[in-house]
């Protein structure tokens, strides 16, 4: 399968192929509910979203020293920050149209960037807020947190557009975009709660914890002992009520992206929202576990974005013009990081 969408996408050098294959390896085995909507994309488009995603993730692995990222594996806080300045460098060159890089993933990228046109300034964004999760543990007020999810989240969502298309103006649709960006992340942030702490980050913004008589040592005890405590579950109750407030801004550009992209994308809105009623239904007890969205749950929502796949692209060969309008060609507008 991974040959046909690369031959689909045009993708012929054995070098880019052999780095959008491991970007792809990497999406799969990280981000099984986004690599599932991934599949409701047309073929030619699917290696592009998981260059994006293989680049992101890679970052995050040398950020949190986990296992895919081998050369940094139990590196020391300096050593992860090198990591991360040499991917920087990496990233720049290759962006500035420098010799292939060596590390697959950023060679993706760029082929990617290029392709669709994806503004440089997203990747730097993405970049300064990967260098923040090296020293930052914590944030004081959401909008301290919403500064950071810009470059974490939002310009992700960003990223994305040129690959999906669209039937209206990047103005528009843009912060649509990257809300949907942030409403994934602040949902991984809630879920992730007890495996955060235990590297030593709390996403939360303090003052909706505090707003609800919560700090770091009562995680931290909750974590320890497995125990419950009311204040932590209204503090994580109002999160999630944050959270769902980002779909309502995100909601809107479903509608304005291309149609045979829209099946994919709204899939993963509700799966990605599942996640939320799964965290409400388990009594939020994401410090003692993780949730995970039932698996008949998830298929019954692929089933419906696969027959959502089938109608557009039915539609799209009925059409007697084109609907829409691709990212790489729509240069009369500006969108938000």
């Amino acid at each position: 399968m991974t040959g046909r969408e690369l031959d689909a996408a045009g993708v012929t050098d054995p070098a880019l192929r052999a780095a959008y294959t491991r970007c792809r390896l990497l999406n799969a085995r990280h981000g099984r509910t986004y690599f599932l909507a991934t599949r409701l994309l047309p073929a030619d488009r699917r290696p592009a979203v998981h260059a994006l995603y293989g680049f992101a993730r890679w970052a995050d692995d040398i950020v949190d020293d986990t296992a895919d990222t081998a050369d940094t594996a139990d590196a020391t806080p300096a050593e992860r920050a090198a990591a991360l300045a040499r991917l920087d460098r990496l990233l720049r060159h290759a962006l500035a149209g420098g010799r292939p890089a060596a590390e697959p993933v950023v060679l993706a990228l760029a082929d990617t960037a290029a392709r669709y046109a994806i503004e440089p300034a997203h990747f730097t964004d993405f970049m300064a807020s990967m260098r923040a999760d090296l020293t930052v543990t914590d944030y004081a007020t959401y909008a301290d947190l919403r500064a950071y999810m810009h470059g974490s989240a939002a310009v992700i969502g960003l990223q994305m557009l040129p690959v999906l298309g669209t039937v209206t103006s990047r103005a528009r649709a843009a912060p649509h975009a990257a809300a949907l960006g942030v409403a994934f992340q602040l949902t991984n942030f809630l879920r992730d709660v007890g495996e955060d702490l235990d590297r030593g980050r709390v996403y939360l913004p303090a003052d909706l914890l505090a707003a609800h008589g919560v700090q770091r040592d009562l995680l931290l005890w909750s974590r320890r002992t497995g125990r419950d405590d009311p204040r932590i579950t209204a503090a994580l109750r109002a999160a999630e009520d944050l959270t769902r407030g980002v779909y309502r801004e995100a909601e809107p550009g479903l509608a304005m992206l291309d149609p045979v992209a829209r099946p994919c994308i709204r899939t993963a809105f509700l799966l990605y929202r599942n996640i939320l009623d799964t965290i409400a239904g388990s009594g939020y007890a994401v410090l003692h576990r993780r949730a995970v969205v039932p698996r008949r749950q998830r298929a019954a929502v692929a089933a419906d974005g696969l027959v959502r796949v089938l109608a557009a692209r039915l539609g799209a060969r009925r059409a007697p013009t084109p609907t829409t309008v691709p990212y790489g060609a729509a240069l009369d507008a500006k969108e938000s990081g």
